[in-house]
């Protein structure tokens, strides 16, 4: 009977194993994990679980029971450490090795430390990242009322651990290493509301890059170009790193990600890759993309489990993520460009409004900021073509554009 390897603990690597049993396949299924954890959900790392209002059962997507009952072999807290494609095998830091017959790539990422050098005193106590629950314990354990806390960077883990820290009475230091956070992404409009709505909630927002910390008088030491400043934390947010050892062991084709077809097949067709190290062809946008996002691993494991099911399918979906910062709740469909022209539909300022991104008269993405239930509506939108004026224009509904 055929046998199935999923490698990661993410949710990725979850929603394929649980899709191929609700499809009924029957054979062999293995998945394995590095963590010693469940496999989990991540974004709440950086906002509920950091906030203390979530723990780790609220986020895991199956208990142990599940994975028994549902005759799925876990193999956790051992890394993978190369992939005999040849014998299609797997072997394992334990000595052990692994059969498969097909095989999913599902390992994620891992925090940057600093491009090709680590940043110097990455190690020193008191420094973090947050990419794993382990991570997220460790800050939560430190992330005191009063604490000083340095967030290095200014990407999404950044912003919402900052407003995050905010909330649990910590004073907040960012070194943002652009003059608006995420314009690179959103443009200058979102961007300035975002840095204002941190600026207003008493974050400290500084243009300036991070050279190292150190360590003086028991005290850490963040030295910018900015000048050095003290931390009793700080949190090297300066990007994520898709863990692509395996597939390069493997000799798989590899570029910003693993390069897959529009059904997740990689240049070996036994083995498919999801989630944030795939570089999947979207059939929607006609070109490669590679998402780093929780909608995105769901979507792509349940592809994987059809396409390992024989069925037909492909990446056709808008990328989608969600945010929450201090009174911010964002939800965003599509792929837009900071060069894109942006509409705005509502008042900015009262903090409920939509935004659309526009190539010339196409829509490339749009955002609903503490809008509910427009999601849909709005994803609907994306790619068509439709005068600013009419977007911004409240008295026509959203399903009449």
């Amino acid at each position: 009977m055929e046998s199935i390897v999923v490698l990661g603990g993410g949710l990725a690597a979850a929603s394929v194993v649980s899709e191929l049993r609700e499809r009924g396949y029957t054979g062999a299924l293995s998945l394995v994990s590095e963590e010693t954890e469940l496999p989990y959900e991540r974004p709440p790392l950086s906002k509920g679980f950091l906030q203390g209002k979530e723990e780790p059962a609220d986020f895991t997507v199956h208990d142990a029971s599940w994975y028994a009952s549902h005759d799925v072999a876990l193999r956790l807290g051992v890394a993978a450490i190369s992939i005999e494609t040849a014998k299609r095998q797997v072997l394992l830091a334990d000595g052990s090795a692994l059969d498969y017959d097909q095989l999913v790539l599902a390992t994620g990422s891992r925090a940057s430390l600093g491009g090709g050098t680590p940043m110097p005193g990455y190690d020193l106590p008191g420094v973090h990242v947050l990419r794993t629950l382990a991570d997220a314990k460790s800050l939560r354990a430190e992330l005191a009322e009063g604490a000083q806390v340095a967030v290095v960077g200014s990407g999404w883990i950044g912003m919402e651990v900052a407003a995050t820290a905010r909330q649990r009475g910590a004073r907040v230091t960012v070194y943002s290493p652009s003059e608006i956070p995420l314009a690179k992404v959103f443009g200058e409009r979102l961007g300035n509301h975002l840095l204002e709505l941190h600026q207003s909630n008493g974050v400290d927002v500084r243009t300036a890059r991070v050279q190292g910390i150190e360590e003086v008088d028991g005290h850490l030491q963040v030295l910018s170009d900015a000048g050095s400043s003290r931390a009793d934390l700080v949190l090297l947010a300066i990007g994520a790193l898709p863990n692509l050892q395996l597939a390069e062991t493997a000799g798989l084709q590899v570029d910003s990600g693993v390069v897959v077809d529009a059904s997740l097949r990689s240049s070996d067709a036994r083995i498919l890759a999801v989630g944030d190290i795939a570089q999947a062809f979207n059939t929607a946008l006609r070109r490669q993309l590679r998402v780093e996002h929780w909608d995105n691993a769901i979507r792509q494991g349940k592809l994987a489990a059809a396409t390992l099911a024989g069925e037909e399918g492909s990446y056709d979906w808008l990328p989608y993520f969600f945010t929450d910062q201090f009174d911010l709740g964002m939800e965003y469909v599509g792929h837009g460009s900071p060069e894109d022209t942006t509409v705005v539909r509502g008042d900015m300022e009262s903090g409920e409004f939509l935004m659309f991104w526009q190539d010339g008269l196409k829509i490339t993405a749009a955002a609903n900021i503490n809008i509910w239930d427009a999601n849909d509506t709005l994803r609907g939108l994306v790619g068509r073509e439709i005068a600013a004026d009419r977007l911004s224009d409240p008295a026509i509904e959203l399903k009449d554009l």
